[in-house]
């Protein structure tokens, strides 16, 4: 079994988790999530099955869209509802002053990932050591807020939930913390809903609990679908086979619309979608990223 599946994450489970829920349905022991998403979060997560699983990398590229909801006044050491509190004090804001602090985040800034994270140090998860309550240096990572709108505020004005279009690598736990750091009193995330990445909404998404083993195919998208908005280029027989068993494609012999170093494009041969090639200008080639096609 191979393709692309859109899973609507449920809360309360692990990215991990939702995987290997999968891997029993299916039956397939390749398979791989592309962007970890919390327990507490819900929403879009492209899960691969079989060779698909090579175009992982791909995905975790993309920019990514959430719904997130805010509650000001409380700060906990995981940057969410599930952790311990370690402040906590009357807060609120109007909706002015809401809107004003959600423009203030948008656009590049430099952002220190939570301690209870997947992030690893030394090889060992960062969650890990936090459980064990040991400390460790988290160097901060340059992300983009492409946007940030207020959606809703609570009537006591402690509460906001504001839709986020983000580059890939934000924390929007982190986001809620450095808000609420920024007014002074403190805000954690309690609700998140990844809506969008990879050019897939949270409409076009099958939830964990519909999926059975007679329907999942029924549900798997074509591998090639995960990386679509990469250009395409169509090989001959000849050079589909060269490039399946990991040969590389001159670009004098292809018909590519443009060129440029380290540019990426579907391998297509006929209607049959065979990998990913690099474009390699120092040996003037076409060098083979990923096959998907069995050989």
């Amino acid at each position: 079994m191979q393709g692309l599946l859109l899973l609507d994450k449920p809360e309360g489970v692990t990215s991990y988790g939702a995987v290997a829920r999968i891997k029993r349905i299916s039956g397939e022991k390749r398979v791989g999530h592309t962007g970890t998403l919390d327990p507490l979060a819900t929403g879009v997560l492209p899960v691969l099955l079989g060779r698909a699983t090579a175009l992982s990398s791909y995905l975790l590229e993309a920019d990514k869209s959430y719904s997130a909801t805010m509650k000001f006044g409380v700060e906990t050491d995981t940057c969410d509802g599930t952790g311990k509190v370690l402040s906590s004090q009357a807060a609120s804001v109007t909706r002015p002053q809401a809107e004003a602090l959600l423009a203030r985040f948008c656009g590049e800034q430099e952002q220190i990932p939570p301690m209870f994270s997947a992030l690893k140090q030394n090889g060992v998860p960062l969650y890990r050591l936090a459980r064990d309550g040991k400390q460790a240096e988290i160097p901060s990572r340059r992300i983009t807020v492409y946007a940030l709108r207020l959606q809703s505020l609570s009537p006591d004005g402690t509460e906001i939930t504001f839709s986020a279009r983000v580059s890939k690598g934000t924390y929007i736990r982190s986001l809620c913390r450095d808000m609420g750091r920024f007014l002074g009193c403190g805000a954690t995330l309690t609700a998140l809903r990844r809506t969008a990445t990879s050019g897939f909404s949270v409409e076009q998404c099958v939830s964990l609990s519909q999926l059975t083993p007679e329907n999942l195919a029924a549900h798997l998208l074509s591998a090639e679908q995960a990386v679509q908005n990469l250009p395409a280029v169509t090989v001959t027989e000849k050079q589909g086979m060269r490039f399946c068993h990991g040969g590389q494609l001159a670009l004098d012999r292809l018909k590519l619309p443009q060129t440029a170093e380290g540019m990426l494009f579907r391998i297509r041969c006929g209607e049959e979608f065979l990998g990913i090639g690099r474009v390699d200008l120092s040996r003037d080639e076409l060098a083979v990223r990923c096959v998907i096609k069995e050989n």
